[in-house]
């Protein structure tokens, strides 16, 4: 009699175990999709800067329609939550501009439109905390901003014309 309490004992045991271990499972499972939802986000925003670095209108605009699919694809009930009340207060704005950007193949327009575009994802990333330092970056000559992956100032705004003119102004971590 004592063994089969012992037994069923260590079944309950395992079988709690089991339980606990298949819970942490889901929620580490979803602070990937989690990160991962946005990161789309990002990553086409950084393949826009990096057309617009280029002064390639056509990419710039082909990478606009990448970045605007990104930003459909986002499920707001699966953001954390301070990241889903910025993403409520940029959502339409950040459509609109990748919109815009991806509808013209006038670089002026799109290096305009680039400057809202950068800062509404500055407001979304700050509250994302990247899994690599993101640096804001800024132009006087164009008094704009954008962020970069990389530390090094590669200007969207002028190009080739002025490819190093900015500075850091900040570091998001």
């Amino acid at each position: 009699m004592k063994k089969s309490i012992i037994a069923i004992a260590t079944v309950i045991t395992l079988l709690f175990s089991a339980n606990n271990i298949q819970a942490k499972t889901i929620d580490i499972t979803n602070e990937v999709v989690e990160a991962s939802q946005l990161q789309s986000v990002y990553d086409s925003y950084f393949a826009v800067k990096d057309a617009l670095i280029k002064s390639d209108s056509k990419l710039t605009s082909a990478k606009a329609a990448t970045l605007l699919t990104a930003i459909t694809a986002v499920k707001m009930d699966k953001l954390k939550s301070n990241e889903h009340t910025v993403w409520m207060k940029v959502v339409k704005k950040l459509t609109a501009d990748a919109k815009s950007i991806s509808s013209t193949t006038d670089l002026k327009k799109q290096r305009e439109t680039f400057k809202s575009l950068s800062k509404n994802t500055y407001d979304l990333i700050k509250v994302s905390n990247p899994e690599q330092p993101i640096y804001k970056q800024y132009c006087p000559m164009a008094d704009a901003d954008w962020l970069s992956k990389e530390k090094a100032v590669k200007n969207p705004y002028y190009g080739s014309s002025m490819l190093t003119c900015g500075n850091v102004v900040e570091t998001i971590k």
